[in-house]
């Protein structure tokens, strides 16, 4: 099956399209970013019909914000783990812990501006649990694994064919990160370690993060090591 994968910044997120037999998206931007969703996919010539699921990595604010409007959109469902389905369903927008320095600073001004935060609330249609789900179903030869540690309701989308898509649980460009490394936020670092060397084990090769560009597994296994 013929996989294509493309990338939307959708304010300090990038938004990933895998398009194979069925079309999903994974994670949805910052709010008030769905014309913007519209247009790219525009250009794309991918129709919002043609997508059935969104994933979301994580309930953070910065990955959730226009996942109502683009359900709206698009009529697809929505999958977010159990440990979160309430901060999209009730618009919480809780702030993760910072574990570097840098990440001390930008939590500080986070924090200043968390009223600007809200999203609308939207329902989540798929709970998913800790084990694994296929995307079979949804016309991608893949599937979501739990993988907390930046947040404890933490997942990726794993593909046949070994791309990644992590989330969080990875940075590699401003302003968080200026190349591949582990998150400047996290919940437990220890648990982030467990499931990146989890997903290298289960055949990642290619990482692509929401917060920078896309990068070999080999960059990760040096920062692990």
């Amino acid at each position: 099956m013929s996989i294509n994968i493309y990338s939307i910044p959708l304010g300090v997120d990038r938004v990933h399209i895998i398009r194979g037999e069925k079309t999903i998206i994974i994670d949805g931007g910052m709010a008030g970013q769905a014309k913007k969703f519209a247009k790219a996919i525009e250009k794309l010539s991918i129709k919002p019909e043609d997508i059935v699921l969104i994933v979301l990595t994580h309930g953070h604010w910065d990955h959730v914000g226009s996942a109502k409007d683009i359900k709206d959109l698009t009529g697809a469902r929505i999958a977010l783990h159990q440990e979160e389905k309430d901060w999209l369903e009730k618009s919480l927008t809780p702030l993760p812990p910072a574990v570097t320095a840098w990440g001390k600073i930008v939590f500080k001004i986070m924090k200043m501006c968390e009223s600007s935060l809200k999203f609308p609330a939207a329902k989540v249609d798929i709970v998913l649990g800790n084990q694994e789900m296929s995307l079979t179903e949804y016309g991608i030869p893949g599937k979501i694994i739990y993988t907390p540690g930046h947040s404890k309701g933490s997942v990726s989308v794993l593909l046949e064919t070994g791309e990644a898509f992590v989330g969080d649980l990875a940075m590699s460009g401003p302003p968080l990160r200026l190349s591949p490394k582990l998150p400047i936020f996290a919940d437990d670092l220890k648990q982030v370690r467990e499931s990146l060397k989890m997903l290298i084990d289960a055949g990642a090769k290619t990482i692509y993060p929401a917060h920078g560009k896309s990068f070999s597994v080999d960059a990760i296994k040096k920062v692990l090591r």
